[in-house]
Protein backbone atom coordinates (compact mmCIF):
# COMPACT_ATOMS: atom_id res chain seq x y z
CA UNK A 1 0.00 0.00 0.00
CA UNK A 2 2.99 2.07 0.77
CA UNK A 3 3.91 1.71 -2.78
CA UNK A 4 0.94 2.78 -4.41
CA UNK A 5 0.54 5.82 -2.26
CA UNK A 6 4.27 7.06 -3.14
CA UNK A 7 3.30 6.56 -6.80
CA UNK A 8 0.05 8.59 -6.30
CA UNK A 9 2.41 11.43 -5.21
CA UNK A 10 5.22 11.24 -7.66
CA UNK A 11 2.41 11.07 -9.82
CA UNK A 12 0.65 13.60 -8.68
CA UNK A 13 3.77 16.20 -7.97
CA UNK A 14 4.84 14.93 -11.81
CA UNK A 15 1.20 16.11 -13.24
CA UNK A 16 1.35 19.22 -11.50
CA UNK A 17 5.11 20.43 -12.40
CA UNK A 18 4.41 19.66 -15.78
CA UNK A 19 0.75 21.16 -16.96
CA UNK A 20 1.07 24.21 -14.65
CA UNK A 21 -2.61 24.54 -14.27
CA UNK A 22 -4.15 24.94 -11.00
CA UNK A 23 -7.80 25.45 -12.32
CA UNK A 24 -10.21 23.17 -10.34
CA UNK A 25 -11.32 21.37 -13.18
CA UNK A 26 -8.00 20.26 -14.34
CA UNK A 27 -7.18 19.65 -10.90
CA UNK A 28 -10.01 17.05 -10.55
CA UNK A 29 -9.13 15.83 -13.94
CA UNK A 30 -5.78 15.48 -12.51
CA UNK A 31 -6.23 13.63 -9.75
CA UNK A 32 -8.88 11.34 -11.43
CA UNK A 33 -6.48 10.49 -14.07
CA UNK A 34 -3.70 9.52 -11.14
CA UNK A 35 -6.36 8.08 -9.06
CA UNK A 36 -7.34 6.01 -12.12
CA UNK A 37 -3.75 5.13 -13.23
CA UNK A 38 -2.90 4.20 -9.43
CA UNK A 39 -6.36 1.49 -9.33
CA UNK A 40 -5.30 -0.13 -12.32
CA UNK A 41 -1.25 -0.61 -11.85
CA UNK A 42 -2.56 -2.23 -8.37
CA UNK A 43 -5.39 -4.32 -10.13
CA UNK A 44 -2.73 -5.21 -12.46
CA UNK A 45 -0.02 -6.13 -9.50
CA UNK A 46 2.76 -3.99 -11.01
CA UNK A 47 3.43 -1.82 -8.05
CA UNK A 48 6.01 -3.57 -6.06
CA UNK A 49 9.92 -2.38 -4.97
CA UNK A 50 11.46 -2.75 -8.12
CA UNK A 51 8.93 -1.34 -9.97
CA UNK A 52 8.41 1.59 -7.77
CA UNK A 53 11.57 1.79 -5.40
CA UNK A 54 11.12 3.89 -2.40
CA UNK A 55 13.48 1.97 -0.60
CA UNK A 56 16.38 4.24 -2.45
CA UNK A 57 14.45 7.48 -1.28
CA UNK A 58 17.38 9.29 0.81
CA UNK A 59 20.01 7.04 -0.74
CA UNK A 60 19.36 8.68 -4.07
CA UNK A 61 20.70 12.06 -2.69
CA UNK A 62 23.71 11.01 -2.08
CA UNK A 63 24.02 8.88 -5.44
CA UNK A 64 23.09 11.09 -8.42
CA UNK A 65 25.49 14.00 -7.44
CA UNK A 66 28.20 11.81 -7.11
CA UNK A 67 27.05 10.18 -10.37
CA UNK A 68 26.73 13.47 -12.09
CA UNK A 69 30.14 14.07 -11.21
CA UNK A 70 31.72 11.03 -12.60
CA UNK A 71 29.63 11.01 -16.07
CA UNK A 72 31.50 14.91 -16.20
CA UNK A 73 34.75 13.72 -15.37
CA UNK A 74 34.60 10.86 -17.92
CA UNK A 75 32.47 13.31 -20.75
CA UNK A 76 35.91 15.37 -20.50
CA UNK A 77 38.31 12.43 -20.25
CA UNK A 78 36.75 11.30 -23.73
CA UNK A 79 36.60 14.65 -25.42
CA UNK A 80 40.43 15.26 -24.00
CA UNK A 81 40.97 11.78 -26.03
CA UNK A 82 39.47 12.64 -29.19
CA UNK A 83 41.15 15.72 -29.61
CA UNK A 84 44.54 14.03 -29.04
CA UNK A 85 45.18 15.93 -25.56
CA UNK A 86 44.28 12.90 -23.46
CA UNK A 87 44.71 9.27 -23.06
CA UNK A 88 45.12 7.58 -26.07
CA UNK A 89 42.34 4.96 -27.21
CA UNK A 90 43.10 1.77 -26.26
CA UNK A 91 40.12 -0.18 -26.21
CA UNK A 92 39.24 -3.37 -24.35
CA UNK A 93 36.65 -5.77 -23.05
CA UNK A 94 36.78 -7.43 -19.68
CA UNK A 95 35.01 -8.38 -17.18
CA UNK A 96 34.04 -7.36 -13.50
CA UNK A 97 32.18 -7.82 -10.59
CA UNK A 98 29.03 -6.94 -9.64
CA UNK A 99 28.11 -7.00 -5.75
CA UNK A 100 24.43 -6.20 -5.56
CA UNK A 101 21.92 -8.39 -4.53
CA UNK A 102 18.71 -7.91 -6.33
CA UNK A 103 18.21 -7.13 -9.70
CA UNK A 104 17.45 -3.77 -9.53
CA UNK A 105 20.69 -2.83 -8.40
CA UNK A 106 22.48 -5.05 -10.71
CA UNK A 107 20.30 -2.70 -13.55
CA UNK A 108 21.61 0.44 -11.80
CA UNK A 109 25.08 -0.99 -11.45
CA UNK A 110 25.07 -1.79 -15.55
CA UNK A 111 22.99 1.57 -16.57
CA UNK A 112 25.82 3.90 -14.40
CA UNK A 113 28.28 2.32 -15.71
CA UNK A 114 27.20 2.85 -19.34
CA UNK A 115 26.11 6.22 -18.51
CA UNK A 116 29.05 6.78 -17.70
CA UNK A 117 31.25 8.05 -20.96
CA UNK A 118 34.10 5.72 -22.66
CA UNK A 119 32.51 2.90 -20.89
CA UNK A 120 29.59 0.22 -22.08
CA UNK A 121 28.26 -2.63 -20.41
CA UNK A 122 27.79 -5.28 -23.07
CA UNK A 123 26.65 -8.19 -20.69
CA UNK A 124 25.43 -9.65 -17.42
CA UNK A 125 26.98 -12.91 -16.93
CA UNK A 126 25.58 -15.36 -14.10
CA UNK A 127 27.32 -15.18 -11.15
CA UNK A 128 27.05 -11.51 -10.85
CA UNK A 129 29.55 -10.78 -13.62
CA UNK A 130 29.26 -7.77 -16.15
CA UNK A 131 30.87 -7.32 -19.30
CA UNK A 132 32.02 -3.88 -19.99
CA UNK A 133 33.68 -2.35 -22.72
CA UNK A 134 36.39 0.09 -22.19
CA UNK A 135 37.59 3.53 -24.22
CA UNK A 136 40.99 3.55 -22.85
CA UNK A 137 42.85 2.17 -20.57
CA UNK A 138 42.01 5.13 -17.20
CA UNK A 139 38.34 4.58 -18.00
CA UNK A 140 39.34 0.60 -17.52
CA UNK A 141 40.95 1.43 -14.62
CA UNK A 142 37.94 3.68 -13.47
CA UNK A 143 35.49 0.50 -13.68
CA UNK A 144 38.08 -1.75 -12.40
CA UNK A 145 38.59 0.26 -9.35
CA UNK A 146 35.25 -0.73 -7.78
CA UNK A 147 34.14 2.63 -6.51
CA UNK A 148 31.07 2.61 -8.30
CA UNK A 149 30.41 -1.04 -7.70
CA UNK A 150 30.44 -0.21 -3.90
CA UNK A 151 28.41 2.74 -4.39
CA UNK A 152 25.73 1.04 -6.10
CA UNK A 153 26.24 -1.92 -3.05
CA UNK A 154 25.29 0.34 -0.77
CA UNK A 155 22.54 2.46 -2.48
CA UNK A 156 20.06 -0.64 -2.36
CA UNK A 157 20.92 -4.29 -1.61
CA UNK A 158 17.60 -5.35 -0.86
CA UNK A 159 16.78 -9.08 -0.79
CA UNK A 160 15.50 -10.44 -4.20
CA UNK A 161 11.59 -11.61 -3.77
CA UNK A 162 13.03 -15.48 -4.34
CA UNK A 163 15.24 -14.73 -1.06
CA UNK A 164 12.36 -12.95 0.66
CA UNK A 165 9.65 -16.06 -0.10
CA UNK A 166 12.69 -18.44 1.61
CA UNK A 167 13.48 -20.31 -1.63
CA UNK A 168 17.09 -19.29 -1.44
Amino acid sequence: MLHAISLGLAMAALWMALSGYFEPLLLGFGVFSVALTVYISHRMDVIDHEGHPIHHGTKVILYWPWLIKEIVIANWDVAKTILGFGDPVSTSVFKTPASQISELDQVIYANSITLTPGTVTISAESGNIFEVHALTRASRAGVEGGEMNRRCAAFGNLPSESEKDGDT
